[in-house]
Formats: C-alpha cells, structure tokens, sequence
C-alpha cells in the first residue's frame, strides 16, 4: 500500500431541517391549534483515530464528505429525523488543521480518540413554537442553519520512541531490521528507504519500544535535494534520536563531514529538534580492523566534539545491538518515571513537543511555497531558441 502522510479534503457537516406550519384538523376537535413540528439536526463530522490504519491514502483520492441533513418537521408536532453522523477514520498520529484559518483544531495520539471538525447545523422550529395568548394561529416557522464547511489538512506524523537519521546507506533500515520484525528494503543502492517503517524493538518480556526508520538526508535537503525535509517531521514525537554514522563508506566520503551535515539540516529544520536527545551510533564496525576502527571513531568523536552517548555497532553482524537497545529501554524508562513524578517537567516536554511541531509544520510550508514558486517560474520561463533546438528529437531513417 502506497504511503501518504498528507491529504486535503474538504468536510461539510448536514443542513438541519426546517421547521413545519401546520395546524390540527381532525373530527371533533374544532380550531385544535398549530401542531407544526421542529426539524431534525445536521449530522456532524468527526476524525477517529485507528491504530489498524498506517497511511492516509484513501484521502488523497476522495476528498469531499459530506454528513445527513436533518428532515424537515411534519404536522402532528413531528420531529423531523436527525441528519446522520459522518465518523472519518485515520492513522494515529494524525494531527488536523484548519487550511483557511490555519488553526490547529488537534492532535489524534490515541486510539479511539475522536475530534469534532464539522458541526451540523441547527434545526428550524415549526409553528407550534410560536403559538401564545395572542397569537392563537401563528403562519411563522424557520428554516434549517447550513453546517460548517471546512477545509482541512490532514498530516500524519509517526508515533515512535526512537528515531533513526542519517545519510544514505548508514544502515538505518538493517538496523531496525536487526531489533525488529520490521522488513524495509535494503540494498546498495542510496534511497532505498522511500518512506518511514516501524519497527517494536522488545527487550525483554514486557519492555519494548517503537522504533521510526525514516528516508536518508543529503547535503541540501532543506533545499529539496534528494527526498526533501519533508519526512522530518516524523522525529518531532519522538523521545530520543539515533544519528547513524557510517564509519567506513564505500564511496571514500568523510564520515566527519556527513555528520557535520546530517546536524546542519536538522537545525535548518527545527532548533527545537536539534537540542532534542540525540546518540551517536557509529555503525559497520565489522568493516574495519579492531585498531583502526577505535582510532576512526575516537578522531570522529573528538572532530564533532560529541558530547553526548557514543555506541559502536555493526547492524549486518549485530554487534553491539543489545547493550544499545537495553540503553535505550533503561533511559525510555527513566525518563516516563520522572516525568510521572514530576508535573511540571511533564508540561515542559508537552510545551517543547507543541513548539517541534509548529516549527516543523512552518517549514515544510515554506518548504513548499519555494518549491510551487519554483516550478510557476520554471512554466512562465520562454524558451529559448538554443534550448528549442536542443529539445528537438532527430529521427534517423537507415536504409
């Protein structure tokens, strides 16, 4: 199934039904007075959160929803009937916004959670309403309120505990492949991860934590080098971020340098999520001779001046897994414990959670506003007469 993180659609909740003028007219009940019942209510529209869904395709392609109108009232003080309710599920880790008056109208982060986007409208009230001492026949009745149209952007971000970046064929998805049942593509080849996979990394019976493998950056990706920025945003729910280094490319790169890149776009991003925890895990160890990988990954530690955790692993091999995912679990742990003792440190992770997201939201859209200027200029932009000819297919007929 194709993977799509964002949609846009358009929800119009139901138009409640009109009230009903009618009086009573039956055998034996002479001048028996207005009995012109109410309408019904419009349905509403609500987004429920599915932990059976991981994507958000079915939205890509049908984009209007609309709830029941509300029937009108009928004599006899009949009600019309409620319009129906419209329940649109999504993945968890949805969150939704308002595109005109970009609002963040919430956040579905857990399962079952439903967040009311489109009220119906209100339902019109029938004659009978409108009777009084002096007014014995009334002829008045109104109708029906419209419901709310909105137009909504649906962005689903990943719910993990961990994420992985780093450069192209660092070893992202082997290792998540290694601690889990998840199975990414892997190959020789650079983006073969085209989109996040996720993995639940279990430690011991019991303990386990979720684990995002997101597509690789490359220098310029703010830019829209390779796959862009876009997946980024993946990382802002997560409480720890593994940078990957690979320590022995194939290529003859500087591992220093990639580093040095992989922290640039990050901070391009999000400041928020470049103070985030973050661990440096310098991978394919088994590539190297013992002496020359310790004297590698000590001259890369003191080159980025690395202040943080430092673990040396082989994914293909699996050296050095366990004790990095026990670390990993202990300082999950923690981390929930002090926050569930401590209330205030819990708001200061909401607090910081709330700014990732909102920076990481204002960038991809200036992220894509750049790049729908881009290609306007590029259509707008006549060609020339070198490039016209340069464009030209030459058709060589052999004899």
């Amino acid at each position: 199934m194709k993977f799509v993180d964002e949609a846009h659609i358009q929800v119009e909740a139901g138009r409640g039904g009109s009230g009903c003028i009618s009086f009573r007219r039956e055998k034996y009940a002479p001048r028996g007075g207005p009995d012109g019942g109410n309408g019904g209510s419009g349905g509403d529209i609500y987004l429920q959160a599915d932990d059976d869904l991981n994507t958000l395709v079915d939205y890509r392609y049908t984009r209007r929803y609309s709830a029941g109108h509300g029937e009108q009232g009928r004599g006899g003080n009949c009600t019309g009937a409620q319009g129906n309710d419209l329940v649109l599920r999504v993945p968890t880790g949805t969150a939704v916004v308002d595109e005109e008056a970009g609002e963040l109208l919430g956040d579905l982060t857990t399962v079952g959670q439903r967040l009311l986007v489109a009220k119906g409208g209100r339902n019109g009230v029938g004659n009978h309403c409108f009777k009084s001492s002096t007014n014995r026949t009334p002829r008045t009745a109104t109708p029906g309120q419209p419901g709310q149209v909105r137009q909504l952007k649906l962005e689903l971000k990943v719910i993990a505990d961990v994420g992985l970046l780093g450069m192209p064929n660092a070893g992202k998805s082997t290792l998540i492949r290694a601690v889990s049942h998840a199975r990414p593509r892997v190959a020789d080849y650079p983006f073969t991860t085209l989109f996040p996979s996720l993995g639940v990394v279990r430690v011991q019976q019991h303990r386990s934590f979720v684990m995002a493998d997101i597509p690789g950056l490359i220098a310029g990706a703010s830019q829209g080098a390779g796959l862009g920025i876009r997946f980024l945003k993946h990382l802002v729910r997560c409480r720890v971020l593994l940078h990957l280094v690979d320590i022995a490319p194939m290529d003859g790169s500087d591992p220093v340098e990639a580093a040095r890149t992989i922290i640039q776009e990050l901070e391009t991003f999000s400041h928020s999520l470049a103070v985030r925890e973050r661990w440096l895990v310098l991978n394919k160890t088994d590539l190297l001779p013992e002496d020359a990988c310790v004297d590698r990954c000590e001259r890369l530690v003191e080159a980025l001046d690395w202040k943080g955790p430092v673990y040396r692993i082989s994914a293909e091999t699996q050296q050095g897994i366990a004790p990095l995912s026990q670390a990993i679990m202990t300082w999950i742990e923690e981390r929930r414990s002090m926050e569930n003792e401590d209330p205030e440190m819990a708001h200061t992770e909401a607090l910081q959670q709330k700014t990732m997201e909102e920076e990481a939201r204002l960038r991809i859209q200036d992220y894509n506003a750049k790049r729908k200027a881009a290609r306007a200029a590029q259509a707008e932009e006549p060609c020339t007469q070198e490039q016209d000819e340069a464009s030209d297919t030459q058709v060589l007929y052999v004899p």
